[in-house]
């Protein structure tokens, strides 16, 4: 018991900066003592009880010593320590963010893998706890580069490496509210307005620059739905909006809009403009024959405009096609 006060008395002359490393730092030494003292018989099951009034005697000014917090060190400490190969990657990285995103993740999380790169990307992109949240209960680890492309043959290798984990597949709109027999123009205009999520789901790097913006070629003006720049590929990142199904003459289409904007946007220093084409639904082989002589780099990926129902509401409600206007935006 004295090791554990000492430890932690230490841990409070830390600088301030610090605070959060050096407390998850204790909670993992602390998990570490109470999986093995609970290993002795001794200690019996009145251990963790016994060890919160004790912290909480001693340190009556300091949250986070109840036996409830006590048991969730432990379960965090052997979450994580199961695996010493992935405990050996983690580590370090777990005192890098805040305990209540540590808790998020053990327990919404399927797998280790899944875990470990949610607590890579909250590290890299700052993510608050509800953004972490959302980025979980969305999926974003099941779909971040799923997107059929051509990268791998008209990119770069470390330009293709990163474009392909940036598009996703599906995205999820599910923020949107639509009516039944929405146009293209009104999907797109409800992105607009709701920019934030938009580029939420989009990922980090993208910078909105103009819809329908406008691209003259010989005599015609032609009309990009979305416009963006990304500010970690360095490239500009046409998106095309579909309602339906994809169709081969889609992706032609959008080769089109990236030369125009190869031609007439980019600066020295650009690497080459990529296009998204987001469908309502696609064909795996259809869209991987259409993009197989495509020049320009492309992405073809679906979008849901809402999550799939709950289990407990599917018995008592239509198909998801039948509400689908009713329930955007609330599931």
């Amino acid at each position: 018991m004295g090791d554990l006060k000492n430890r932690f008395r230490q841990t409070q002359l830390k600088a301030a900066v610090q605070v959060n490393s050096n407390l998850l730092q204790f909670y993992w030494e602390l998990g570490e003592d109470i999986v093995k003292r609970q290993q002795q018989a001794s200690w019996g099951s009145g251990f963790l009880k016994q060890l919160s009034q004790d912290l909480i005697a001693e340190f009556p000014a300091i949250k986070g010593f109840s036996k409830r917090n006590l048991e969730l060190i432990r379960q965090w400490y052997l979450y994580w320590n199961s695996e010493a190969a992935i405990a050996q990657q983690a580590v370090a990285q777990l005192h890098s963010i805040p305990w209540g995103h540590n808790q998020l993740i053990i327990n919404k999380c399927q797998g280790k893998q899944e875990a470990l790169y949610y607590v890579r990307s909250t590290i890299e992109h700052g993510w608050s706890r509800s953004v972490l949240t959302h980025q979980i209960e969305s999926g974003l680890y099941q779909r971040e580069g799923q997107a059929i492309n051509n990268f791998d043959v008209t990119l770069p290798s470390v330009q293709s490496d990163l474009a392909q984990q940036t598009l996703k597949d599906p995205y999820v709109f599910d923020f949107l509210t639509l009516s039944t027999d929405y146009n293209e123009r009104e999907l797109e205009q409800g992105l607009i307005e709701h920019i934030t999520q938009f580029l939420l789901e989009l990922g980090a790097g993208f910078a909105y620059m103009g819809k329908q913006f406008q691209v003259t070629v010989g005599a015609r003006d032609f009309y990009i739905d979305l416009l963006f720049y990304h500010a970690r590929l360095h490239c500009y990142v046409v998106i095309e909006l579909k309602l339906g199904d994809f169709e081969p003459e889609y992706a032609g289409k959008l080769n089109f809009y990236i030369k125009a904007v190869d031609e007439q946007l980019c600066k020295d220093g650009d690497a080459p403009t990529i296009g998204i084409l987001l469908c309502k639904n696609k064909d795996k082989m259809v869209a991987e024959y259409a993009l197989s002589d495509i020049q320009k780099p492309i992405g073809v990926s679906e979008y849901q405009l809402t999550q799939s129902l709950p289990d407990n509401l599917k018995s008592v409600l239509p198909s998801i096609k039948d509400i689908e206007s009713e329930l955007a935006g609330e599931l």
